[in-house]
């Protein structure tokens, strides 16, 4: 009879055992998400002083704004870009991924509609976590 007792003693003690570690590991609390913040350059982009080019030109500055818009994006530079939907004299925004207000300004300083006057630009670093993403 203890032949039978002893083993059984064994294997319901390793059981409890085994059952105490998962419970222990259930009930470690959920690590919190930490967040890396980074500063990102918003800019605003406005209607500009030189709005008079005839609509062949305005068309070709407008698409090479839009190509530029394209090369920021591919170099990694631009993390998100648009239009504003009503007709006010903020136009759109940028929100760059840089390292500083000036190399921010040397960017919008490539755009051709910003070169042809059509737009202008103000730049206001801004602070997000990083990856952050519209849903």
């Amino acid at each position: 009879m203890i032949k039978l007792f002893l083993p059984l003693v064994i294997l319901l003690a390793s059981s409890c055992c085994l059952a105490q570690k998962t419970d222990t590991t259930q009930q470690t609390p959920p690590t919190e998400e930490k967040y890396e913040m980074r500063t990102y350059y918003m800019v605003f982009l406005y209607k500009g002083a030189n709005r008079t080019h005839d609509s062949v030109t305005a068309a070709k500055i407008q698409e090479g704004h839009l190509a530029n818009i394209g090369r920021l994006h591919k170099e990694g530079k631009l993390c998100i870009a648009g239009p504003f939907l009503d007709d006010t004299d903020l136009r759109g925004i940028f929100i760059l991924t840089v390292d500083s207000l000036e190399e921010a300004k040397k960017m919008c300083d490539t755009d051709p509609a910003v070169i042809a006057g059509r737009l202008r630009y103000e730049v206001r670093p801004w602070m997000a976590a990083r990856g952050s993403k519209l849903p």
